[in-house]
């Protein structure tokens, strides 16, 4: 069988994104799972490379498509052009090497050149221009390659899944953000992705409040009475098993979240926060509810520690892994209901007990 094509996007080549795409690899095993190809520069490539005192080699294509297996494969983004590094800094410089290399993996995901899509980090603020006013990778993907469909922000780490109503929102912007209609859009994206791209039948979802002490019976607020608790009940009713909503700081304190296949929080840091203090080393970011596959580490630029050789590249690794078993799982899953049988059932007054069929149910 073909190994799956990994596309990996430089990120902010002020950052730590070569060092852990470098490590990664240099682990040979990693060779046998996919065909990675990176889109960035070699020039750039090997000043990290040099100064980590790493080994990894890459060999250099043309696209996605003259890949080869075995080996790490590179796709020059810039030609010949000269890319300052000034480790650790947000440059406009830096900024421009990773939309351009974005760009250019979108483009050939988009054309099937590559499977899945797994990005190093970028910085939010050097990349913004003309072309990309977003505050991340998520919405901009989704704007790219969503065709109309919502992004559904995710983190997970083994049985841990946080998923987000709202996501990169200045805090005095959160509450006028949720709403009934949005809580009831995220719970349906989520509960779809249990079941597709994770592979669990009937997934039960938590769902947290927005208020300390759920609100505490309106005193701190009412989003829990008038919106969240709505938006459970009718989810509910069309056959998602959500629950809540829980007080975010009682239900991680207690281990709560250890009973729920994943959890929706409401806001990026309610979420975030507890995930990274369970699972920052091990952590995956999902952009889910997509046509296309992308994942990312759930760490950023380390721009701290950038050119150090201190990166710990295990939450690289581990979103090469999740694209690709979301990859595998999204084609089982639509394999087995691409031509489901028509609804069956008894009818009633029927003493006969025999079954009957659906002669309009054809679709479901």
């Amino acid at each position: 069988m073909q190994k799956l094509k990994v596309g990996i996007t430089h990120g902010d080549i002020n950052g730590v994104g070569y060092e852990v795409i470098f490590k990664t690899f240099d682990n040979e095993d990693m060779l046998g799972t996919c065909t990675p190809v990176i889109y960035g520069s070699p020039k750039v490539a090997i000043y990290h490379r040099n100064s980590c005192g790493l080994q990894t080699n890459f060999n250099i294509v043309n696209s996605g498509a003259e890949a080869r297996e075995g080996q790490l494969n590179m796709v020059n983004c810039f030609g010949e052009k000269e890319i300052k590094i000034e480790y650790g800094k947000s440059t406009e410089e830096a900024g421009n090497a990773a939309f351009v290399a974005l760009e250019r993996a979108l483009q050939e995901l988009s054309e099937g050149k590559i499977d899945v899509l797994v990005t190093a980090p970028i910085d939010k603020h050097s990349i913004q221009r003309p072309d990309f006013q977003f505050p991340g990778h998520t919405e901009y993907i989704e704007q790219r390659l969503g065709n109309g469909a919502k992004a559904l922000m995710i983190l997970a780490a083994d049985s841990l899944r946080v998923a987000l109503v709202t996501t990169h929102l200045p805090v005095s912007k959160i509450a006028e953000n949720i709403t009934k209609d949005g809580i009831i859009e995220k719970l349906n994206i989520l509960h779809q992705t249990l079941r597709r791209d994770y592979a669990i039948d009937n997934p039960r979802i938590a769902v947290l409040s927005l208020n300390p002490h759920q609100g505490d019976g309106g005193l701190l607020g009412t989003e829990e009475k008038n919106i969240i608790q709505p938006a459970i009940v009718e989810s509910f009713k069309r056959g998602i098993r959500c629950f809540g909503p829980y007080a975010a700081d009682g239900f991680f304190g207690s281990g709560s979240y250890r009973h729920f296949d994943a959890i929706l929080a409401m806001y990026h840091d309610q979420g975030l926060a507890p995930f990274k203090a369970l699972a920052q080393d091990e952590g995956v970011n999902y952009t889910a509810g997509l046509p296309v596959i992308r994942t990312s580490p759930a760490h950023g630029t380390a721009f701290d520690i950038a050119g150090k050789n201190q990166a710990d590249p295990t939450s690289f690794r581990k979103a090469i892994y999740a694209a690709i078993d979301i990859y595998h799982n999204r084609k089982r899953y639509d394999q087995a209901y691409a031509n489901p049988l028509r609804k069956q059932y008894y009818e009633k007054r029927d003493d006969s007990d025999k079954l009957k069929l659906d002669q309009v149910g054809d679709e479901d």
